[in-house]
């Protein structure tokens, strides 16, 4: 997404940055591992594809994605690769269907009138997992896209074996909404409400948008 290409948002202990061509190598290198593709339901790609699919994320309207850093690490070596240590995205206004659900049409307002995200994280490096850095990340993505892009729902679809982010979504406030024995998901939802904007602002300890310096 161009709206997010040229800034980063800067967290108690996570930074957000957008993703770019010189990250790509540790990302592919991460998505070479079986249990992210089975726990991130990703099909595994060439080296190219992932370049391919780097450019998409930075171009399509439709996808917003943030590299998560690790902050100590960056201010101590100012190294993005060394620091980087998974990504969170949202994909606004998707066609898709709630796993489970018997509903005939796709789970969208077709007037655009209703902005609806499919919001994902993802915590690759296994010694940064358990400490924090997957909670804080997403809550300052959903902060983003409630504040900055209008999102009024956000909806999670997570495999059956995927349980820390099963736990991770529930506490954040998301509700199980169904569940799919052929695709292995649960299908999450959170509405975007006055109380629930007060609960997340009040969970974001640091939150500053700043420009992003290449």
């Amino acid at each position: 997404m161009r709206e997010n290409a040229d800034i980063k948002i800067v967290g108690k202990n996570v930074i957000l940055i957008p993703y770019e061509a010189k990250h790509v190598e540790k990302y592919h290198k991460w998505m070479s591992d079986p249990e992210l593709l089975k726990l991130t339901a990703s099909e595994p790609l060439t080296i190219d594809q992932e370049y391919e699919m780097q450019e998409t994320w930075r171009n399509d309207e439709d996808k917003c994605t943030f590299l998560v850093l690790n902050k100590d690490v960056y201010e101590r070596t100012k190294d993005e690769i060394e620091a980087l240590i998974g990504d969170t995205n949202l994909f606004l206004n998707q066609d898709y269907f709630l796993p489970g659900s018997d509903d005939e049409n796709p789970h969208q307002d077709l007037n655009n009138e209703t902005i609806i995200a499919e919001a994902e994280i993802m915590i690759a490096e296994p010694e940064a997992r358990g400490k924090g850095f997957g909670k804080e990340a997403i809550l300052l993505m959903l902060k983003y896209g409630q504040s900055e892009l209008g999102v009024q729902e956000f909806v999670s679809k997570i495999g059956y074996d995927n349980i820390t982010s099963q736990h991770l979504f529930a506490k954040l406030q998301f509700e199980e909404q169904s569940r799919s024995d052929v695709f292995q998901e649960i299908a999450f939802k959170r509405t975007v409400d006055v109380a629930w904007v007060k609960w997340l602002n009040n969970e974001v300890s640091a939150y500053e948008i700043e420009d992003y310096v290449r």
